[in-house]
């Protein structure tokens, strides 16, 4: 088999030769075997796992590279690697399903209404007229708060609760997101991009950014799949 300098590796990726006996040394390369004056000697092999595990890491993450790696060199077997790598797919199946009902929820709240709409709907309001609008109880209400999916201001004389119209707008968000069986700490992430975003509007713009990098995720993936199978089969031989 063809023998490689770490600088042969190194130049292909474009890193430094560091670099590579640093991944070595971490266990995302299998160990090389020394020359007698001590120099590394690595192969084609070598070069296969170093693909695989930059591949890896657009796919899956750093941790998650790193452990695909380790567990094929330190014995932790396919059994190990392939559950890693299947937590991988399903929180990107996850983050998908988060992406459609949030879509569906803020495309909810933005469809332009057919009548004038109430003067009044830009009126503060208290818990009750929330709750009796959305027709949820008050409990409910302040349970969405506890999740930190309500953030409403205080009347200064009263001390009560007094919600504007964002807070009406993440009430209804939390609304249909319950109705579609999302947990409460879920929501409130939500909510809390939402006010970050200032908006449905931006909110709408991230969610297409947010798009886009799970189709490139999703691509990485294939990419990185296609490589650590080719290494695999180098090694079986």
């Amino acid at each position: 088999m063809r023998r490689l300098r770490p600088a042969d590796l190194a130049r292909e990726h474009g890193i430094s030769t560091q670099a590579v006996r640093n991944y070595e040394r971490d266990g995302c390369l299998p160990p090389a075997e020394r020359t007698p004056s001590g120099y590394r000697i690595y192969t084609e092999v070598h070069a296969a796992a170093l693909r695989a595990y930059l591949a890896l890491i657009p796919a899956h993450g750093y941790a998650a590279a790193g452990q695909i790696m380790n567990a094929l060199h330190g014995g932790g077997g396919l059994d190990t690697v392939l559950k890693i790598i299947d937590r991988g797919h399903l929180q990107l199946l996850r983050d998908r399903e988060t992406l459609a009902a949030v879509r569906e929820a803020v495309d909810h709240l933005t469809t332009e209404p057919e009548v004038v709409p109430d003067p009044a709907d830009a009126a503060p309001r208290t818990i009750g007229e929330l709750a009796h609008r959305l027709d949820v109880t008050p409990a409910t209400i302040r349970n969405w708060e506890e999740a930190g999916i309500l953030v409403p201001a205080r009347d200064p004389l009263t001390g009560y609760r007094v919600y504007r119209a964002s807070d009406t707008r993440d009430a209804e968000l939390a609304h249909l997101l319950r109705r579609g069986g999302y947990p409460l700490d879920h929501i409130a992430t939500v909510a809390r991009q939402i006010r970050t975003a200032g908006g449905t509007g931006s909110l709408s713009r991230a969610l297409a950014d947010w798009h886009e990098k799970l189709t490139g995720r999703g691509r990485a993936m294939l990419e990185a799949a296609a490589q650590l199978s080719h290494y695999l089969q180098m090694v079986q031989r």
